[in-house]
């Protein structure tokens, strides 16, 4: 019965063989071990060690849940199939999620009807094979936030081959600018955007879709370059090799940042901080980043990078010295200057 196994194997393999193997000892009660080794392409001591962990496995780990398989080194019994070929069903909170969620998205702006009709039908049979839980979820519900609009303008426009004329918000610039898109596809990363490419830069470009704060599609046809779809399961921004480099050193509260960023780099400092090297397309994003750093980070390079964030955290800082300078002065100081409490021009 002893013998050197085939080929190498794995737990993945393992857990693949032996899946298979109750569907297969469940349709010949009394197998011998010899054929069913044979048909699995395994030795005969293999498949005894299988069959050591079979009995551990169930739909639960209750004693009658388990499956009951032994085998006396001719045959194999299972003693129990029919103990646990009851259906397996659905939990409560299993159902009350998979309700909520399901009819959360069938109220999507922007669903194509088919695919909401059929999600309609999956709820229903769902609704049917829960039972109590099917009401409890009815009283609870789920909102998105308000892009839907934007969202089914935006799949019209890629259904329609249409170009699309938004105003977009640029929080890295604080500015609104107006442009002409082709858009290509919406994807999901953490937010909903587009990516479609941009007659303003003549470049690809992704939107986020709740920093549109217009949108019209226009007559024109949507003629993108035919461009290679990103693989955005690492995530949005994915810099290129070409992409300017900036250096960010940070202090022992800021090594979050090597976390969060894609970066080239990140080596230690004396104090527990790192020197981070990273690329991005947008390298006065960045100045965001050491406003929120403050004193656990600085932007070293490029030197223009650098003095722009200096010069943006003296204005931030101007701004609230004259807001508090405000709030600690008179009313009638207020009123000299032409500004009333709950007034301030606020910058973020």
């Amino acid at each position: 019965m002893a013998g050197k196994p085939v080929r190498p194997t794995n737990a993945i393999d393992q857990t693949r063989r032996m899946l298979s193997l109750v569907t297969y000892l469940r349709e010949r009660p009394g197998a011998h071990v010899g054929d069913v080794a044979r048909a699995f392409g395994i030795t005969e001591d293999e498949l005894i060690s299988d069959l050591d962990v079979l009995p551990l496995c169930g739909t639960s780990f209750r004693g009658g849940d388990l499956l009951d398989i032994d085998t006396d080194g001719d045959r194999i019994w299972w003693h129990n199939p029919d103990d646990v070929a009851e259906p397996l069903r659905i939990a409560a909170d299993e159902a009350t999620a998979l309700l909520v969620a399901a009819r959360a998205v069938s109220t999507l702006p922007g669903l194509r009807e088919g695919d909401r009709q059929a999600l309609l039908r999956a709820t229903a049979k769902v609704e049917a094979a829960s039972g109590e839980a099917a009401g409890a979820s009815s009283r609870l519900s789920v909102t998105f936030e308000s892009e839907g609009g934007v969202f089914a303008d935006v799949d019209r426009a890629i259904s329609e081959r249409r170009r699309l004329w938004i105003r977009y918000y640029s929080p890295s610039r604080d500015e609104l600018t107006e442009r002409e898109i082709d858009p290509i596809r919406l994807v999901s990363v953490g937010h909903t955007y587009v990516e479609a490419w941009c007659r303003r830069s003549e470049a690809r470009r992704t939107f986020r879709l709740d920093r549109v704060a217009e949108i019209q599609i226009l007559d024109e046809p949507s003629a993108p370059p035919e461009v290679e779809l990103r693989d955005l399961s690492e995530g949005l921004v994915q810099p290129a090799a070409e992409d300017p480099e900036v250096v960010v050193e940070v202090g022992p509260g800021g090594r979050w940042v090597a976390e969060y960023y894609p970066h080239d780099s990140a080596d230690e400092l004396p104090d527990g901080g790192l020197r981070i090297t990273l690329r991005t397309p947008d390298p006065a994003s960045l100045r965001r980043l050491a406003l929120r750093l403050g004193r656990d980070g600085r932007i070293v390079s490029p030197p223009e990078l650098a003095d722009s964030a200096r010069h943006a955290a003296r204005e931030a800082l101007a701004a609230y010295d004259g807001i508090e300078a405000a709030q600690d002065a008179p009313r009638g100081a207020h009123e000299a200057h032409g500004v009333q409490d709950g007034q301030y021009d606020k910058r973020e």
